[in-house]
């Protein structure tokens, strides 16, 4: 194709949804993903990015023919050209589960080669349930969230998504250009704002601030130094029971419900017996560490291991009174080697890009029972997923949660057994 069709406005029918918050339609002879329209619909869409390939990028800019799942956007500020925050803010919760347990089907099918129906859960809850956000900062000092696929911002801090206390004062002043705000709310209700310096700056920050790595999730890249402008940037979190104290802009769930339901399910599956040794790998500061230690007893051990030092410093803290439990400093892929041998169970809780080849096939060789996998991305989950059926072992059982309302993002929880 010779000529770009960026720009262009095309009358479509839109199919089903796919991994990334678009519908797939098709015209003449190629594929647009169209964000903001729902399966089904006809829609005028505005081609935003095509780079010659058999695909192009598309917003719907009017509908023609709307779905009876389409009403009115929740989100004030998404929508075509507008923040990437919300993109099925647009679609009625009934709409939205119907398009997740889509994609997460589709992925397995697809990728693992598993032919499952999908019930998306939901907790009942599509605005204000955001506790951890970040926003970033303007050459003009605004906070802002990004807008998709762009490193440009809006500035109009009125998403749903978090109760409104969490934005109280930001836009009322202006902050270091290039930096990130992380803005967190404990479960006391307490606020956190934390000012990440920007990419490149020197990482010395009173008391230590090599915290911006301290992510469950692991970013790669350089320590950015940090402070605390609204509260004392360590927030404390509450699951169950038990109280943890960890940094405001380190991982935490952003769903409140998260902690509590994924632990809840996280025990039943493991089915950890006592005396037995369980891996918990990717294990943040220990949460489910500490939902299976009672059921491991005093004969067993729960070895956790967490890339991110920080996580594991308040992990310890915070599971002190559980001598079972043994979290370890270390990247998941250098650490497994020299973990106990004979775990009966194994839970994972990897990043975005999954487990991966390497993992699954240790975790395969040291030959589990049982193992309890979790994900928040529809590919990566199926990827690992099959991987594990490649080893031998089965897919049990299936779960998958609306842990993000108004988006397009799932998480899912599996439980294979050999």
């Amino acid at each position: 194709m010779s000529e770009s069709w960026a720009g262009r406005v095309l009358e479509v029918v839109v199919g089903t949804p796919g991994h990334g918050g678009f519908c797939v339609a098709r015209y003449d002879g190629r594929v647009i993903f169209v964000r903001h329209s729902l399966p089904g619909e006809t829609v005028r869409a505005l081609i935003t990015e095509d780079t010659g390939g058999s695909f192009c990028r598309a917003d719907a800019v009017e509908i023609v023919d709307a779905s009876p799942e389409r009403i009115a956007p929740l989100c004030p500020i998404a929508g075509p050209g507008a923040s990437g925050c919300c993109d099925l803010s647009h679609a009625s919760e009934a709409g939205a589960r119907a398009w997740k347990a889509a994609v997460v089907s589709e992925q397995l099918r697809r990728i693992a080669r598993v032919e499952t129906d999908v019930d998306v859960e939901t907790w009942g809850e599509r605005t204000g349930w955001r506790t951890r956000l970040r926003l970033g900062v303007g050459a003009d000092g605004h906070a802002g969230f990004h807008r998709a696929r762009s490193a440009e911002l809006v500035t109009d801090l009125a998403c749903p998504q978090s109760p409104a206390v969490a934005y109280d004062g930001l836009a009322d002043r202006t902050w270091t250009p290039g930096a990130d705000l992380a803005v967190a709310l404990d479960s006391d209700g307490a606020r956190h704002v934390v000012e990440i310096a920007p990419p490149g700056s020197s990482s010395r920050a009173g008391g230590g601030a090599r915290r911006a790595a301290s992510s469950r999730r692991a970013r790669r890249s350089a320590p950015r130094a940090h402070r605390a402008v609204v509260g004392s940037g360590r927030a404390r979190q509450r699951v169950g029971d038990r109280e943890w104290t960890v940094d405001a802009h380190g991982f935490w769930q952003a769903h409140r419900h998260a902690p509590d339901r994924y632990s809840a399910v996280v025990r039943e599956w493991a089915d950890v017996r006592p005396g037995d040794t369980v891996w918990d790998l990717y294990a943040g500061a220990g949460v489910f560490a500490a939902a299976v230690a009672g059921d491991a007893g005093s004969s067993g051990s729960v070895v956790g291991v967490e890339a991110g030092a920080d996580a594991v410093r308040d992990g310890r803290a915070a599971l002190a009174d559980l001598p079972a439990v043994d979290l370890r400093a270390a990247p998941v892929e250098h650490a497994i080697a020299d973990l106990p041998a004979d775990p009966a169970t194994v839970i994972l809780d990897p990043p975005r890009a999954g487990a991966g080849k390497a993992v699954v096939a240790a975790v395969a060789d040291a030959g589990p029972r049982r193992v309890v996998h979790v994900g928040c991305d529809p590919a990566s989950f199926a990827r690992d997923v099959g991987l594990y059926l490649s080893h031998g072992y089965r897919l049990e059982h299936l779960r998958a949660f609306d842990a993000f309302p108004l988006t397009s993002h799932v998480e899912c929880i599996a439980a294979l057994v050999r």
